[in-house]
C-alpha cells in the first residue's frame, strides 16, 4: 500500500511539474527547486561577527541566535585590513544557517571576481570557516574531527620536539662560494650527530635560497639526512620546481603559500612535491585543508601542515590532521602568551599531540583576557620586509 502511495505521489509531482512548465515556463520549476534547497528543519542563524584585532592577527567570534558561538583566526595578512574585510563579509553571513559550511564557503569565495583567490580574501574565509565548524561541532556535541569522518590515528606527530627539529636559511646570493655553502652543510651534520639516526631533521629554505644556491647546498647533503627540504622555490613558475626536482634528491615539501586546491594541484600534477604543507589559516580553512588532503591522497602524497598560528588556528589544523589518512608530521609551537587566554583540550607529550573530546574545535577562549592583552598601546604592527643583500638589492623571503 505504501509503495502505491509513493508511486501516486511521484506521478502527481511529475504532472504538476509538467503543468508548471507549460503555464509558467521552466524557470518556475527551477525556482521551486532552488527554494527547496533551504534547510527548513533548522532555525539556527548567524547573527553577528565580532572581530578582535590582536597584534599581528585577528580573532573572530561568530554568534548565532541559539547562543552558540564559534571562534576563528585570521593571520598572515595586515590585521587592520583583514579586520575590515571580515566585517564587510558579514553582509553575506547575516541570517545564514551556519551548518551550511560548504555553501557559505563557496558564496564567500565566488562573491567578488576581482578578489577571488587573493590572500586577504582566502585568509579571512579561513577564519570564518574555522568558526563555522566550531559552531557545528558544538551544536552536535562532537569534535570537528568526528564531523570530518572520525579520527584516523590515535595521536599526531609534531615538531619541534626533543627528537624532531627544523633548520633554516635566510636570504642568500644567487649562487655561493664554499664559505657560504659549508655552514649550512655543517649545521645539518652537527644536528644529525646530536640527534642520531633516529632523529628527524627538516630544512626550510624559506624560498630564500635561489635555485643555484639551493642545488649547491642540497647536493652536499645526503638525501636521507633530511626528512624534507621545505619551500625550495618562490611560488609562481612550476618550471623552476621541475628544474630543481631533476637535480636534487631530497624530498620537497611545499604549499604553505599556495591557497586552496587550485593552488596545490599544479605541483601534484607536475610531480614536484613529495610532502604537501597546507596552512589551515592560509588555504581556506578546515574545508579546504580537508579537500587538499584528499587531493594529495590520490597522488600518495602525505601532509606536513604548516602552522605558525596561535593555539586557535593550530587546533583547527589538528582537527583536520586527526581525520586524514596520510599525515607525516605537523608544525606546532608552544606560546606562553596565547596560553593565557586559549585553553585547548588536546595535550602534547614526547613529540605527539593527543586530541581531546571537547565539542567543536575543542578550545576554550578567555575573551576578557584576550581583549586585555590586545589593548596594549605599546604594540605596533610592522611589515616583515623588505630584506636586502649586502649589495643593497632586494631579496625573496
Amino acid at each position: 500500500m505504501s509503495k502505491n502511495v509513493r508511486l501516486v505521489s511521484r506521478r502527481k509531482w511529475l504532472a504538476g511539474s509538467a503543468a508548471a512548465c507549460v503555464a509558467g515556463g521552466w524557470w518556475s520549476v527551477m525556482a521551486q527547486t532552488e527554494e527547496a534547497v533551504v534547510d527548513r528543519r533548522s532555525q539556527i542563524q548567524i547573527k553577528a561577527l565580532v572581530p578582535i584585532r590582536f597584534q599581528d592577527r585577528v580573532f573572530i567570534r561568530i554568534d548565532t541566535n541559539r547562543g552558540i558561538s564559534g571562534w576563528g583566526e585570521i593571520k598572515g595578512v595586515i590585521p587592520r585590513v583583514a579586520e575590515e574585510l571580515a566585517v564587510s563579509m558579514f553582509e553575506m553571513l547575516d541570517g545564514q544557517n551556519p551548518t551550511r559550511i560548504e555553501h557559505i564557503w563557496q558564496m564567500l569565495y565566488r562573491s567578488e571576481r576581482n578578489q577571488r583567490g587573493g590572500a586577504f580574501m582566502v585568509h579571512c574565509i579561513s577564519g570564518i570557516d574555522m568558526a563555522l565548524w566550531d559552531i557545528v561541532g558544538k551544536l552536535w556535541g562532537v569534535p570537528v574531527a568526528t564531523l570530518l569522518g572520525g579520527p584516523t590515528r590515535d595521536k599526531i606527530r609534531v615538531y619541534p620536539s626533543a627528537n624532531a627539529v627544523k633548520l633554516g636559511s635566510g636570504p642568500q646570493r644567487m649562487a655561493g662560494n664554499p664559505a657560504e655553502i659549508q655552514p649550512f652543510v655543517d649545521q645539518v651534520r652537527s644536528t644529525r650527530a646530536r640527534l642520531g639516526p633516529e632523529g628527524t631533521i627538516m630544512f626550510d629554505a624559506h624560498c630564500a635560497m635561489p635555485p643555484a644556491f639551493l642545488i649547491q647546498f642540497a647536493n652536499a647533503v645526503e638525501p636521507d639526512e633530511l626528512l624534507f627540504l621545505e619551500e625550495p622555490a618562490v611560488p609562481g613558475n612550476i618550471e623552476v620546481f621541475k628544474r630543481l626536482k631533476q637535480q636534487i634528491r631530497i624530498p620537497f615539501a611545499l604549499g604553505e603559500r599556495d591557497r586552496t586546491i587550485w593552488g596545490i594541484l599544479p605541483y601534484l600534477e607536475a610531480g614536484v612535491v613529495d610532502i604537501v604543507q597546507p596552512d589551515c589559516g592560509y588555504t581556506g580553512g578546515i574545508s579546504q585543508m580537508k579537500k587538499i588532503a584528499t587531493l594529495a591522497e590520490a597522488y600518495t602524497t602525505p601532509l606536513a601542515p604548516h602552522c605558525t598560528q596561535s593555539y586557535l588556528g593550530m587546533t583547527a589544523s589538528f582537527q583536520v590532521s586527526a581525520a586524514v589518512p596520510h599525515l607525516l608530521i605537523h608544525e606546532s609551537y608552544d606560546s606562553d602568551l596565547f596560553a593565557r587566554f586559549l585553553k585547548p583540550s588536546w595535550t602534547k607529550k614526547d613529540g605527539y599531540v593527543t586530541m581531546g573530546d571537547a565539542p567543536g574545535l575543542g578550545i576554550e577562549v578567555v575573551e576578557a583576557e584576550m581583549r586585555r592583552i590586545a589593548s596594549d598601546p605599546n604594540y605596533k604592527y610592522r611589515w616583515r620586509g623588505p630584506r636586502f643583500l649586502d649589495d643593497g638589492s632586494v631579496t625573496d623571503y
